[in-house]
């Protein structure tokens, strides 16, 4: 059945590690880790730097609804935002929330930001990790807590549901949105086995795929867990997302992983993949 699977294609390489893949104005754009930029490639592989970043790893991106960038700076624990001129102004401090590190973002339809974040526990300590929401209005406050490293996230097209990836407890857990942008009725989305979920993204029959780093691979899961199809790769996969015109191209990206230690042994191994979808990409990002 292997020869039944779709072509795996290689759009961009040489990158440091590539992250946070956003389909955006018919380019994919991504943040470009360790290189300090906000890249952007066309389909034909055509890339150019849109942004300039002052932090090196880790930061992710998304769009107000009104077009500005958002970038989150992680280490700074800063949410910030690309001004018309140009220039990265501070859009929301976290520091107050986010112990050690900042790390995902989502924005959903209604213009609420979700910021996920966090220490860097041991195994057999207490997760810490958190999600942070920012409000239209400027407001900061937090509506999750005790993730077991907090990465990916993606919000259901109806605005109902943020799904985000707990890596180390190897699972992708849900909560419910209200009407203000809280969350609640935490559960257990999928139960992974031995998968460690990063980057996620959500298609039309309401499944999701996952990058997963040690694995090498994105798998795309239906809620309870039961597995759909297995893309496997050559290096790690950190994120994924669904673009292209019809949505139904899923990107990839993915870098030699050798642990947090040697984590800058992979640098300049990063690159977009690009592969088939059977459903097209719904929801946010």
């Amino acid at each position: 059945m292997q020869s039944l699977l779709p072509a795996v294609q290689i759009l961009l390489s040489g990158l440091g590690f590539g992250e946070s893949p956003r389909w955006h104005e018919g380019r994919l754009w991504f943040s470009n880790w360790g290189k300090q930029e906000v890249v952007a490639v066309d389909l034909k592989g055509k890339s150019e730097v849109m942004v300039r970043v002052p932090t090196s790893l880790p930061f992710c991106i998304d769009w107000l609804p009104d077009g500005r960038l958002l970038v989150v700076s992680g280490r700074e624990r800063l949410l910030l935002r690309r001004e018309s001129d140009g220039s990265l102004v501070t859009h929301a401090d976290l520091r107050p929330l986010a112990a050690q590190i900042c790390n995902e973002i989502v924005v959903d339809g209604r213009g609420n930001v979700y910021v996920n974040g966090g220490g860097f526990d041991l195994p057999g300590q207490k997760p810490s990790g958190i999600i942070a929401l920012v409000t239209p209005d400027g407001s900061v406050r937090k509506v999750a807590d005790s993730l077991a490293f907090a990465n990916g996230m993606a919000v259901t097209p109806d605005n109902s549901t943020l799904i985000v990836a707990e890596s180390f407890a190897k699972k992708l857990t849900a909560f419910d949105i209200a009407a203000d942008g809280s969350l609640s009725n935490r559960r257990v989305w999928a139960d992974l086995g031995e998968g460690v979920p990063d980057g996620i993204c959500i298609d039309a029959d309401n499944a999701v795929w996952y990058a997963d780093t040690p694995n090498k691979r994105c798998v795309r899961v239906r809620e309870g867990g039961k597995v759909l199809q297995t893309i496997n790769v050559n290096r790690g996969c950190f994120a994924c997302t669904l673009g292209g015109a019809d949505k139904r191209t899923l990107f990839i990206m993915a870098a030699e992983w050798h642990g947090f230690e040697k984590m800058r042994d992979g640098l300049g191994t990063g690159q977009v993949l690009t592969v088939k979808a059977p459903v097209r990409g719904v929801g946010w990002p």
